[in-house]
């Protein structure tokens, strides 16, 4: 009978401290990117699902809502789908400074002139691309303790392949300060 009741206990404190361990942790997250918004006219919505502590994956959804008379600054991506994968370098569950990298699909909308020698004038363009970028971001994510978010990050990536080289930009901007809510 002591053996059994040793037993009893030894399982409740075992149940016991590992309930206390084990802690669940939100893994999805909504967010919207201000700056982007803001500065260059455009919505960029991400959804991101955390994998562990330390690294989670992700995909950022961008439409340009600039018009042809905009006269902030220009962003040529008209429309950008964007998966990234992240590790982060921080004790907390995905929270603090990390490392990103990224694959973009990207379409991209060149409007210029053109000017011809031969016929002494210019001629407007307006000519469209799609293209495929890789890229590498850094930036920081910090999360309340009610879930809301804001995380800022700045990084570059390079179109690989492009329906019309002559007209695309090789390098594609991913920048941003983002508000969201971890759930």
């Amino acid at each position: 009978m002591k053996k059994f009741l040793t037993f009893i206990l030894l399982f409740v404190t075992f149940i016991s401290f590992s309930q206390e361990t084990e802690k669940y942790e939100k893994s999805h997250e909504l967010k919207i990117n201000a700056l982007s918004l803001i500065f260059f006219k455009s919505i960029d919505v991400s959804y991101e699902y955390l994998l562990d502590e330390e690294s989670s994956i992700g995909i950022s959804f961008l439409v340009n809502l600039n018009d042809e008379y905009n006269d902030g600054p220009n962003y040529n991506e008209t429309i950008a789908i964007t998966p990234y994968y992240r590790h982060f370098f921080s004790k907390r569950y995905a929270w603090g400074f990390f490392v990103e990298g990224f694959g973009m699909y990207n379409a991209q909308k060149i409007e210029d002139y053109d000017y011809d020698s031969i016929i002494g004038g210019s001629t407007y363009l307006d000519k469209r691309t799609s293209n495929f970028a890789l890229g590498v971001t850094l930036g920081g994510k910090f999360v309340s303790e009610k879930g809301f978010i804001f995380e800022f990050f700045g990084g570059i990536g390079r179109n690989l392949f492009t329906s019309d080289s002559r007209y695309n930009s090789e390098i594609v901007p991913r920048i941003g300060t983002s508000f969201g809510y971890r759930f």
